[in-house]
């Protein structure tokens, strides 16, 4: 298969490092001289150092044509840009005869509309006819690019597209699983940031095992309510997009939020946080318009509103928490 992916990042060059030992990729850098760099070297230096690309990876750049004439060349297009660049590529993708799926995952903050959209509500604005999806999943770069065990969800309404990513991903240590709700393998994309950044502070205030677990556990109730609300179904998250992305982001070491709300603990500025990253955090970025959305909705959301006050600095580390816990008591499932 002749896979093109479009931009690398560390989540892009990951993935293209993978399914390079069994396919012909090309690894496409907005930054010509990021190409130049990555194909001089053999490796993303900058945001994946230390992963050697595979000789069945091509790298690219802007200097190689227009992009969606360098997409119908290849069988599969993943754009691998963060949520603030789907826009512009879906759009520049509009008219591709070629199966199309997007990694990033999160709302875009508000453009045509008053709230943010999720990845298939702008491919419905800018590109109705495209097949398009989501590869999604709890997966970290650097344990993908090293082999080891993932397992990811295609999601999409077309059944091309979920077929596609799975003969592109599904090998030896990558299981790939198809799912048709798109819209809830997103919205679990998106608020598992905005939750990893309330347990980063939960564990950088060293509250305990216990507030670890009532964070995680209400705020899959906060996403699941999300979800629904949006057309999506229950049982989706419950699945690896929803829950086991959650678990992976809020718990683990190489989760950038998580990191973000463990510096803001220590008293970080939200500026340092981001500064010392190197890397996007998207749920800095997506936490208002999760809220946003939801409110709209009428879906209440506390954990990821009291994240948004802590990152407006409307509230201090220690007062977020409290907010939280001196809420009235409530029924659980309602």
């Amino acid at each position: 298969m002749d896979i093109l992916v479009l931009g690398a990042g560390a989540w892009g060059t990951a993935l293209a490092i993978s399914a390079g030992a069994r396919h012909r990729v090309t690894l496409w850098a907005r930054d010509p001289a990021q190409a130049a760099a990555i194909a001089a070297s053999g490796e993303n230096v900058h945001y994946l150092p230390g992963f050697r690309l595979p000789a069945g990876v091509a790298v690219a750049s802007r200097e190689a044509g227009d992009i969606a004439v360098l997409a119908a060349r290849h069988e599969l297009v993943i754009v691998a840009t963060p949520m603030a660049g789907l826009r512009e590529m879906l759009t520049a993708l509009r008219d591709c005869p070629r199966p199309v799926a997007w990694l990033c995952k999160g709302f875009e903050a508000p453009a045509t509309q008053p709230y943010g959209l999720l990845g298939h509500e702008i491919r419905a604005e800018v590109a109705p006819l495209l097949a398009g999806g989501a590869l999604s999943g709890p997966s970290f770069a650097q344990e993908v690019a090293n082999a080891q065990p993932t397992a990811l969800v295609a999601a999409s309404d077309s059944a091309v597209v979920r077929d596609a990513l799975v003969a592109a991903f599904h090998g030896p240590a990558v299981r790939v699983y198809a799912n048709e709700d798109l819209p809830g393998v997103e919205v679990g994309g998106a608020v598992k940031n905005v939750l990893a950044i309330a347990t980063g502070l939960c564990d950088g205030l060293a509250l305990g095992l216990n507030a670890r677990a009532a964070l995680v556990t209400r705020g899959l109730a906060e996403m699941t309510r999300l979800g629904l609300a949006l057309g999506a179904r229950s049982e989706t998250f419950m699945g690896l997009s929803g829950l086991g992305d959650l678990v992976l982001t809020a718990t683990g070491d190489l989760s950038r939020n998580r990191r973000v709300g463990l510096l803001l603990a220590q008293g970080r500025t939200l500026q340092q946080a981001v500064d010392s990253l190197g890397h996007v955090a998207e749920g800095v970025y997506s936490a208002r318009t999760v809220v946003e959305r939801a409110r709209r909705l009428g879906v209440r959301m506390p954990i990821a509103e009291a994240v948004v006050d802590l990152l407006d600095g409307k509230l201090a580390p220690a007062e977020a928490v409290a907010a939280l816990m001196g809420r009235g008591p409530a029924a659980e499932y309602s």
